[in-house]
């Protein structure tokens, strides 16, 4: 027996099995999810309010701030709703729109943590000609082409998707209403969505991460001919930030999108994708203002102080 239109909704499992656990993550979600609030429309309203900031570098993280408070608006409230009640249920609407904007999100972000990436490879590898490169129109350009990519890529993959024969007990085991747990769910054949699936994973995750790798090879390079101490740390200082929030997002996007298939993998895919939805959005502005003096001194101004005498 098979469902093929599960009007009804579904049951999201998620640690259901590990009520103690349930309440501990509801706790630390909830946390999280205040401190992405605060942490995002911070830089949101530093980005947009201190002239200083009115950066190309500065323009990308208020749209990689935007996103994350999109992303985790998208999902946390329902999760915080099942962590602590018994109800877990997740409308079939409901759950449509959790996938299509989670799909389109996570795209988007992709392409532009690429996009900052380049970003930092013109300001490292050709400073003198990084204003002319890197233009205000270019950077529109370039900022809608992530959310277009993002917006695409949901648009293919989510309607075959939710047209799969889904399984009558329609218990979802994850959090969220994903790609790789609704293709579990299904009770039919699924080869056509999983190379769908496939190929999108590598166009959309495994391109641009090589693509990163490829700048920062070419900043690694130009940061070792530098004979400056002041320059390496000037270098360095404008990439760290970026290079953490790559390797977070990254890493618990490849856990997610492209384990194998094993009771192991999925269960450990669970926490991996409980971060990727949580934990990195939480992560991304406390690393931007606590690794970066340019933020923090704009924190200062925001608040009526000299930023320009703080050095912490």
């Amino acid at each position: 027996m098979v469902n093929h239109t599960s009007p009804v909704g579904f049951i999201l499992l998620g640690f259901s099995e590990h009520p103690r656990l349930e309440k501990i993550l509801f706790v630390v979600v909830l946390c999280s999810y205040l401190l992405t609030l605060l942490g995002n429309t911070l830089i949101l309203l530093l980005s947009t309010l201190d002239p200083r900031l009115h950066s190309p570098m500065y323009f990308f993280l208020s749209n990689l701030s935007f996103l994350d408070l999109c992303f985790t608006t998208t999902c946390v409230p329902q999760m915080l709703v099942n962590l602590w009640g018994p109800t877990k249920t997740i409308s079939f609407l409901g759950c449509s729109v959790q996938l299509f904007i989670f799909l389109s999100l996570g795209t988007t972000e992709c392409i532009l943590l690429t996009v900052m990436a380049f970003d930092r490879y013109v300001a490292v590898c050709q400073p003198l000609h990084y204003a002319t490169i890197i233009h205000p129109r270019l950077c529109w350009q370039l900022a809608a082409v992530a959310w277009i990519m993002g917006l695409l890529q949901s648009i293919v993959q989510t309607p075959p998707t939710l047209h799969l024969p889904f399984c009558p007990h329609r218990q979802i085991d994850d959090f969220l209403c994903e790609v790789p747990s609704l293709i579990r769910l299904s009770c039919g054949d699924t080869t056509f969505i999983e190379i769908q699936l496939a190929v999108s994973s590598v166009i959309l995750v495994v391109v641009p991460l090589s693509l990163i790798l490829v700048s920062y090879s070419a900043i690694a390079r130009a940061v070792l001919r530098i004979n400056s101490a002041e320059a390496w740390k000037k270098a360095l200082g404008t990439c760290s930030s970026h290079l953490i929030v790559v390797t977070l997002f990254y890493s618990s996007v490849i856990a997610v999108y492209l384990q194998p298939k094993n009771p192991y993998a999925q269960e450990r895919g669970k926490f991996f994708g409980l971060f990727y939805a949580v934990g990195t959005p939480t992560l991304n502005p406390l690393i931007y203002t606590l690794r970066n003096k340019e933020v923090k001194r704009a924190f200062w101004r925001l608040l009526g102080k000299n930023g320009d005498s703080k050095n912490t």
